[in-house]
Formats: C-alpha cells, sequence, structure tokens
C-alpha cells in the first residue's frame, strides 16, 4: 500500500490502474509491453489482489475517473 492504494511490489503502479486498463481492453501482453519493468508474476498477483478486493478495485477506478 501507498497512498492508500494497494500497489506492485517495489512500484509505484496501483493495482487499480493495471485493472483499469485491462478493462479498457489492454492484453497482459500489451501491459508488459508498456511496463517492461514488470513481469507475468507481478500481473498475476494484481490480479489476484483485484479478485479478492473486488469493492476496493472498483471504489479506486471510480474516485480516479472523477479526477
Amino acid at each position: 500500500m501507498c497512498g492508500g492504494d494497494a500497489r506492485i511490489a517495489k512500484t509505484r503502479i496501483p493495482i487499480w490502474s493495471l485493472v483499469n486498463y485491462r478493462i479498457l481492453g489492454a492484453s497482459d501482453v500489451r501491459i508488459l509491453q508498456d511496463f517492461p519493468h514488470l513481469s507475468a508474476a507481478d500481473l498475476a498477483n494484481a490480479w489476484a489482489y483485484a479478485e479478492a478486493h473486488p469493492e476496493e478495485i472498483e471504489a479506486a477506478i471510480a474516485r480516479n475517473e472523477e479526477d
């Protein structure tokens, strides 16, 4: 956690932003191309976290769409 949002370990990338990118149509391959410092394991962990905490992720996406 950093700034209240769950993030990928050792990065400043919030999980909700990756989930939102996926919702917008990005594949895992595309996400890894756009974030070359992330690994497939990072994404697997992000998807597992998002699945375990859907309300938190949905709320974060909604909050950030308002900005």
